[in-house]
């Protein structure tokens, strides 16, 4: 069965495709005009070995807050989609990720519960045009898009680049091991019996 979703988000200040493969190759083909945004989206793809097709139209005269925030919203719609109902996948997903002298965490769980936790210290305003702060907004806005549980921490903080980096990239492997399927898990891995 084909884990894939396909969502269109139009609204005034943005369009937006987004074509999400969780059982992919780390094939990425990326357009949000924002090249550094541009450039993480496309780490997360390949570390996660996920396909993933992104284009967007934002209002970038104003800034790039509503292009990012809702590339994060579509995306966390994406990822809910496409892991269906969860029957069979390892739900947790966590990882420890260096870069350099940076040392990223990032845990996850696919909950269907949304909770947001973030500490990461970038010291400068702006990274190839985009702005530090929405780092975190877009993981917010992809993690109640989801309804996942998601933790992000830089342990050893350094060069603001390889922070975004670090976070993107453990993101992304915590969420391959997440989506992952496990033969012993028949059902979906919850006392509930539902997520």
């Amino acid at each position: 069965m084909e884990r894939i979703a396909q969502i269109r988000r139009n609204t005034k200040e943005t369009q937006i495709f987004v074509r999400l493969n969780l059982d992919g190759t780390g094939k990425a083909d990326i357009d949000t005009g924002i090249g550094f945004f541009d450039h993480m989206l496309d780490g997360f793809a390949r570390h996660g070995l996920f396909d993933l097709e992104v284009k967007v139209q934002g209002d970038l005269q104003v800034d790039d807050h509503h292009t990012i925030e809702d590339t994060g919203i579509v995306l966390g719609t994406a990822i809910k989609q496409a892991v269906g109902d969860k029957k069979g996948i390892r739900r947790y997903g966590d990882k420890i990720l260096p870069m350099d002298e940076v040392l990223a965490l990032c845990a996850l769980d696919l909950s269907g519960r949304p909770y947001f936790s973030y500490d990461a210290p970038f010291a400068c305003g702006s990274m190839g045009g985009m702005n530090t702060e929405m780092v975190k907004e877009f993981f917010y806005a992809v993690s109640y898009s989801a309804a996942m549980n998601l933790h992000l921490k830089i342990l050893s903080p350094g060069n603001n680049h390889h922070m975004a980096e670090a976070l993107f990239k453990a993101f992304a492997k915590a969420l391959d091991m997440a989506t992952s399927c496990d033969p012993r898990i028949t059902d979906v891995l919850s006392t509930k019996g539902t997520l």
